[in-house]
């Protein structure tokens, strides 16, 4: 079968979030697609099928770290629209049946394209005790973002503080269900993006994500209510870097990006 590997949330290679994209007639055996994950080794890996005309959603999507099935990605949802698209399976809006609910992925004229996702539900936390130990910074502020999305978001100080983060990364998987989130105002939003954010996954394998769309579910909501504007721009500055253009709506928040395919193979096994 073909296995691609997409860089979502850039409009370059070797850049952005990768993840491996596999479109199936059905879903094999959960260990089968655990070891494909664990083969393709990259944050998640998106399996795909499409459904029968009367189903709720035109394809049933499942993503898998090289650890364990997540309930919810953004960037490996993007890839697979792209790849969708640009292997001409589907045409025009795409709905996926997963485990958040129906998610939908809408391409748009410049060539990116536009995710409907659950805005992440933000409760006002305590910072935990040793969390600035484990992240190398003093917390300003801590939320908590929910069962979907399962990190503790963490306002720091300013950008510099976020880009010059050294975490102890296993330390980070003590203080929630998936990791860390690191944020921060933008220091110039001239540069083209209002806030920063790095994220830090250990309890799913990852150590540091490049390009998260589910955490900018959560990132989205909680800049838009400091900021008082519903349209952002957020960059994640891990080392391979890049933008995702939100939009809160009430309870569903909008993620766009564009997307470049780098591998096109075939899986043997």
């Amino acid at each position: 079968m073909r296995i691609r590997i997409v860089d979502a949330f850039t409009d370059r290679p070797f850049a952005g979030n990768p993840a491996g994209v596999l479109i199936l007639d059905a879903f094999p055996a959960d260990d089968w697609l655990q070891k494909v994950a664990m083969e393709v080794n990259h944050a998640e890996t998106a399996f795909a099928h499409r459904l029968p005309e009367d189903a709720e959603a035109d394809w049933a999507l499942r993503w898998f770290t090289p650890a364990t099935e997540v309930a919810m990605c953004g960037h490996a949802t993007l890839a697979t629209a792209h790849v969708l698209h640009t292997t001409c399976a589907h045409e025009g809006p795409v709905r996926f049946a997963t485990r958040s609910g129906v998610l939908a992925a809408a391409p748009r004229e410049d060539g990116s394209f536009t995710l409907d996702f659950p805005t992440a539900p933000l409760t006002a936390a305590e910072i935990p005790d040793r969390v600035a130990g484990a992240l190398g910074a003093e917390p300003l502020a801590a939320v908590d973002t929910g069962p979907n999305v399962g990190d503790l978001l963490v306002e720091l100080a300013d950008e510099k503080t976020v880009r010059g983060l050294t975490p102890d990364h296993k330390a980070l998987g003590a203080f929630s269900e998936r990791g860390i989130i690191a944020t921060a105002r933008a220091e110039d939003p001239s540069r083209g993006y209002d806030f920063v954010s790095r994220c830090f996954f250990p309890n799913v394998g990852i150590d540091e994500d490049p390009v998260t769309g589910s955490a900018h579910t959560a990132l989205a909501p909680f800049w838009s209510e400091r900021l008082g504007r519903a349209d952002l721009t957020g960059l994640q500055a891990s080392p391979r870097s890049g933008f995702v253009r939100t939009e809160v709506r009430g309870d569903r928040t909008l993620l766009s990006g564009r997307a470049v395919t780098v591998i096109d193979g075939e899986l043997l096994a």
